[in-house]
């Protein structure tokens, strides 16, 4: 598989504050305290290394974890949790790979809007003393 962006690497010494935005292929053996969003569709790929850590909500097609989320996760595309894997919040995804001794302290949603973090809902302003009227 080719990957349109190039590689990024956050390696083990590194500790980045902030939302990571990205294309292509991101591999974190470090530490993100922020959310990682792959920017536009595709093919774009996050691997999350044995000693990686992300505390933040990943969202991107390809998501590969064998380190530690705090967060949760958001693939519209392929989700794999290897051995050393954990996860502390919920994982949407379409397609799940699991091998044994993964963990998801969370809950599992699947479906066609799983890469979507859902939107809060937008309550009409109400002025003091007027009434909402359908």
């Amino acid at each position: 598989m080719s990957l349109s962006g190039g590689t990024t690497l956050i390696s083990k010494a590194t500790k980045i504050v902030g939302d990571v935005h990205f294309s292509g292929s991101l591999e974190i053996e470090g530490v993100v305290e922020g959310n990682i969003i792959a920017d536009g569709k595709g093919d774009a790929k996050v691997n999350v290394r044995e000693k990686g850590r992300v505390k933040g909500d990943i969202t991107a097609p390809l998501v590969m974890i064998n380190g530690q989320v705090q967060g949760n996760v958001h693939s519209d595309k392929h989700i794999e949790l290897a051995a050393k894997a954990v996860v502390e919040g919920n994982v949407h995804y379409h397609m799940i790979e699991m091998v044994k001794g993964s963990q998801v302290n969370g809950s599992l949603v699947y479906g066609t809007q799983a890469s979507k973090p859902a939107e809060p809902e937008k309550v009409p302003a109400k002025a003091p003393g007027a009434a909402i009227v359908d």
